[in-house]
């Protein structure tokens, strides 16, 4: 172990080498390569007749662009691919490439490194190009478990590599040859030892806290989906996790009857808030951070200080246990829902009730404030999802029925979309202008019992009994709109037909988990666009029939290859002209035709 953290710690020395290396040049060293068919790239670099050559080559494009590039002709560039070619070399005869780092003795070194590059943008870039050149040169992979969603893979050639974990969702995947693959969906990651019952956004949306039966609370770094902290203090399982408005403090409550209030910065414990005499369902800051709200199987709402940790108040009216609580915007108004089928609006000044709202026909799992506070939704185990007008108290409209029990529901910052979550294992997505279905998000195993959207709207949150935390992209679908007209160029080039009434906003196939947190290494594949290639493992089994049941879409021909050819051609001129980070280009690109190829797919389906 220890001589597999030298390794891992010279090689992030490794990869710091390439510190002062022009990101463009990784580009230009691409086109160069394969349009010489270099195959053996490290021999090809280390001869100094093509090193000359290069040179030349590199500084001829330069020269094409005219002026705007002349005074770059002072850039060392023998010294930059001299660098490289180092790197490469040394990479190659190292260590590293040559063990099993999917085996659970190499996980701490695996995150030591990640930990020791993953903020240095040159480091990521070079591994972008390392990536490529996989397509000429397979004998510097190493992945197990990698995130590569919405990434552009065509091309790339892997042998022998593990894909247990691997996050494919809605990547680019032309021309691939994958073989000897290794997928064993076995316990690599180590996350939840219990269901996950309630996640919730930090403030500034760079965190999610998760609470579960095995009596934790664990706060996650959602750009990563690695765990930050674990959080211990109560006895029994967590209910609820809630932060309060300004992000400093943590609430949380439990089956032990107990509430806890923790420093988020800290980590510690602020205050055990001790009043109710059952389990404890529900917890919620007010606006203003100074009141927290719960609910219990007891039948009672408290109010607490937060200050000081006293309970300022008890709410009684309930026959049944209270499952959920929801602050109004403006902290005036408490909602509650009952297992005694009823929703319950109290005052917050007086703790009198304002109005009672029966409809549903069973106990009420969930209620949450639209953010101009007029409307509450809330679901049941009665399968519905209501909407109520706050002032009167009267239904506004029913969004359909989950098949099973529904858990939760959360309200979007711009107050447009609903989510929920249920026990059929969905979550949904709901047009509360037109009461209509946007999506269904498929990919837990178990019950959801918990949704939560971050604060820009952009991403959905998901606790399930399947002990994992899914989080889901939402940015995708504001931004297909804006590409209408660049969609309807392609497909008329490609000769295929396209329904004008058809809005890429609404397409469900579009939604997939960009990070998933869980016990297992779970393989991820949705709305993936594969063209030819092959995915073969070990035993000689084709893959894409497992690919295809992930949710991939398998493109039949080269029906596309005029427009694909030209949107390269153009990312090759942009790219030697332009001054733009090399990543925000490859990541244009890959929205881009993720964006074109889902569109084909919702319209002619799956090919294969």
């Amino acid at each position: 172990m220890d001589q597999t953290f030298q390794d891992q710690e010279a090689l992030a020395d490794i990869y710091t080498q390439v510190k002062d290396v022009d990101e463009q040049l990784f580009g230009v060293l691409l086109e160069i390569i394969r349009k010489e068919k270099v195959y053996d790239y490290i021999r090809y670099l280390l001869d100094n007749g093509n090193q000359k050559h290069l040179e030349e080559q590199i500084l001829q494009q330069r020269e094409n662009l005219k002026q705007a590039y002349n005074e770059m002709k002072l850039y060392d560039f023998r010294k930059n691919i001299q660098q490289i070619t180092d790197v490469l070399k040394k990479i190659k005869d190292h260590k590293f490439n040559k063990k099993d780092y999917s085996n659970e003795e190499n996980q701490e070194s695996i995150k030591d490194l990640i930990k020791r590059i993953r903020y240095n943008k040159k480091i990521i870039e070079f591994l972008y190009f390392l990536v490529q050149l996989t397509s000429l040169d397979n004998t510097l992979i190493q992945c197990v478990g990698a995130n590569f969603f919405r990434c552009n893979l065509s091309g790339s050639e892997f042998n022998n590599v593990n894909i247990s974990g691997m996050n494919m969702n809605r990547a680019l995947l032309l021309n691939c040859k994958w073989n000897n693959l290794r997928i064993q969906e076995l316990n690599q990651l180590k996350g939840h030892g219990g269901f996950v019952r309630s996640v919730c956004f930090s403030l500034d949306g760079n965190t999610v806290a998760s609470g579960q039966d095995d009596n934790s609370i664990r706060l996650w770094d959602i750009k990563t989906g690695q765990q930050k902290a674990k959080l211990h203090g109560h006895t029994n399982g967590i209910n609820s996790v809630c932060f309060s408005p300004d992000g400093i403090k943590l609430a949380s409550s439990s089956f032990d009857n107990f509430i806890r209030l923790w420093d988020v910065k800290t980590r510690k414990k602020m205050a055990k808030l001790i009043g109710h005499t059952n389990f404890v369902n529900s917890v919620c800051f007010s606006p203003d951070g100074n009141t927290l709200a719960s609910g219990s199987s007891d039948m009672s709402i408290c109010l607490w200080d937060v200050k000081t940790g006293q309970q300022k108040a008890q709410i009684d009216g309930h026959t049944s246990g209270v499952l959920s609580v929801c602050f109004s915007p403006d902290g005036n108004t408490l909602a509650s829902g009952s297992s005694d089928k009823s929703i319950c609006l109290w005052d917050v000044k007086t703790g009198q009730q304002k109005a009672q709202i029966d409809g549903h026909t069973s106990g009420v799992f969930s209620v949450c404030f639209s953010p101009d506070g007029n409307t509450l939704a809330s679901c049941s185990k009665d399968l519905s999802i209501r909407l109520w007008d706050v002032k009167t108290g009267q239904q506004k409209a029913q969004l359909g029925v989950h098949q099973l029990s529904v858990n939760s529901v959360c309200f979007s910052p711009d107050g447009n979309t609903l989510a929920s979550g249920s026990w059929d294992k969905s979550i949904r997505l709901w047009n509360v202008k037109t009461r209509s279905q946007k999506a269904k998000l498929d990919g837990h195993d178990e019950p959801v019992t918990s949704v939560c959207f971050s604060l820009d709207g952009n991403t959905l949150a998901s606790g399930s009994w399947d002990k994992s935390i899914r989080l889901w992209d939402l940015k995708i679908g504001q931004e297909d709109k804006s590409l209408d007209k660049h969609n309807k160029d392609v497909l008329i080039q490609s000769k295929i037909s396209f329904q004008k009434n058809s809005p890429l906003s609404e397409d469900i196939s579009i939604y997939t988990t960009k990070v998933l947190i869980s016990q297992k290494a779970i393989f991820q594949a949705q709305g993936a666009l594969i063209l030819k290639g092959e995915f073969i493992n070990k035993s000689g089994i084709d893959l894409k029939k497992l690919l295809k049941k992930k949710g991939s879409c398998f493109l039949k021909s080269l029906q596309y290859k005029y427009s694909y050819n030209k949107f390269l051609k153009f990312f090759n001129q942009v790219f030697i002209s332009s001054t733009l980070h090399l990543h925000y280009i490859r990541q244009k690109i890959s929205i881009y035709f993720s964006k074109v190829f889902l569109s084909f797919q919702k319209n002619v389906g799956n090919i294969y």
